[in-house]
């Protein structure tokens, strides 16, 4: 479609020429990862694509295989280019080090937090929620147990209405309330439907019962410190705020019954839940399915540890059997309910697939996790591959995101299959 159609038909953003928006961070030799120079020109060259269909303000790519990272790029700005920007508007150019909210990938991060308490013997994945958060067992919930929220089978993927309110978000004791107050809609195991935040606020509230600590010093002190990750958290400082690349409702308008089905499985508008996750009240908070704020790098060296078996740079934070278990998986071409799609889960985690795969065509092995929208961070074992698309634009549905589509794609063409090299598994400082 003729650009100028589009524009009249789509909230677009207005894309700058590549080389005056590009930042690029500490890259290796790709012959260093088995790859040719052309393999990373073709992915950035995707890249450049998806950013010049107008749907991504900024958009942020860090590509790593075999440990050695071969692309580490931002394009775009964080900040001041949006739709709603006036054209005088200051532009803050996107770099490869800035900060961006991972949404929906953090359920990964905190479900991982889970599995090391499950590796510790501090809780087990069959227990009931209601061992550890009696007050969770009300209203026929007593039988829901933390395997059953790690797979989306609770039977509470709808947001209670109240979480609409950002003020809320502050107050994690009355969010729990409420999802204690909260009946399920089915009997838990019985179904399949993405819990887009309720699940995330069992877990962390199980994590912090556990422990004895926030999900914030847990986080820190079990992954972010032992791993050197330089911006790896839930929200930000207020300091920071400045720091974070602002998102945007981007794409064609949204109209029933999709606009009824995003309400129906977020309790807002789409375009009230993309001006949400600007808010400082959302990104100074602990939301654990949905806040994590990190670069591109940080994102794709927490896929590395997990792709070599718990272990990053000679410390190892998880037992190479505990990746194992989270990452099996635990549904087959089974219909999501809330999605209203078949998808393949781990426990935390989204699985890829030979054809229909997250994570572009022929990846049946890789396993990571999506974000609100067109986020994506994974690893793929059968490439040696860890990688993190972190996008500011957020189209709900858009003919134009194929070439976000192809950018994945060309990742996998271009990453060959290879064999995979030690994991490092038994070796590395245990904490």
């Amino acid at each position: 479609m003729p650009s100028f159609l589009r524009r009249g038909l789509e909230t677009l953003v207005r894309p700058f020429p590549a080389a005056e928006v590009t930042s690029i961070g500490a890259e290796a030799d790709p012959a260093a990862a088995g790859l040719g120079p052309d393999a990373v020109k073709a992915i950035w060259d995707a890249a450049i694509g998806a950013y010049h269909t107008g749907l991504y303000p900024a958009l942020a790519l860090c590509v790593r295989r075999g440990g050695v990272t071969v692309i580490d790029r931002a394009i775009g700005h964080a900040a001041g280019n949006a739709p709603h920007d006036p054209p005088d508007a200051f532009k803050r150019r996107a770099r490869h080090d800035g900060l961006y909210c991972m949404f929906s990938a953090s359920k990964m991060v905190t479900a991982m937090l889970i599995h090391l308490l499950e590796e510790r013997h501090l809780v087990h994945l069959d227990d009931p929620v209601a061992a550890y958060l009696p007050d969770f067992g009300r209203k026929g919930k007593h039988g829901i147990t933390l395997r059953h929220v790690l797979t989306h089978r609770a039977g509470i993927p709808r947001i209670p209405p109240e979480l609409a309110d950002p003020n809320l978000l502050g107050k994690p004791d009355q969010i729990l309330a409420l999802l204690c107050e909260q009946a399920p809609s089915w009997r838990p195991g019985r179904k399949l439907g993405y819990h887009a935040l309720t699940g995330g606020f069992v877990l962390a509230a199980v994590i912090e019962r556990v422990t004895g600590k926030s999900l914030r010093d847990v986080l820190a002190d079990e992954i972010r410190r032992p791993l050197g990750l330089g911006s790896f958290d839930f929200g930000v400082t207020p300091n920071r705020l400045r720091d974070v690349a602002v998102n945007a409702f981007t794409g064609p308008p949204i109209v029933p019954p999709l606009a009824t089905f995003i309400r129906r499985a977020l309790s807002v508008s789409f375009g009230d839940a993309v001006q949400m996750s600007n808010d400082p009240r959302f990104l100074e908070a602990v939301v654990p399915a949905g806040n994590i704020c990190t670069t591109a790098s940080d994102a794709a060296r927490f896929m590395q540890m997990l792709l070599d078996g718990g272990t990053l740079d000679g410390v190892r934070v998880f037992d190479p059997r505990t990746i194992a278990r989270a990452t099996a998986e635990q549904s087959y071409l089974e219909l999501d309910l809330t999605i209203g799609a078949p998808i393949r889960y781990g426990m935390g985690f989204i699985l890829g697939a030979k054809v229909a795969s997250p994570y572009g065509l022929d990846t049946p092995r890789a396993f990571g996790h999506l974000g609100f929208t067109n986020i994506f961070v994974w690893a793929d074992p059968d490439r040696d591959l860890a990688a993190a698309l972190l996008t500011t634009g957020k189209p709900a549905l858009a003919p134009a995101m194929a070439r976000t589509w192809w950018l994945l794609t060309t990742i996998a063409r271009r990453v060959p299959r290879r064999a995979r090299r030690s994991s490092g598994a038994g070796t590395g400082t245990r904490r």
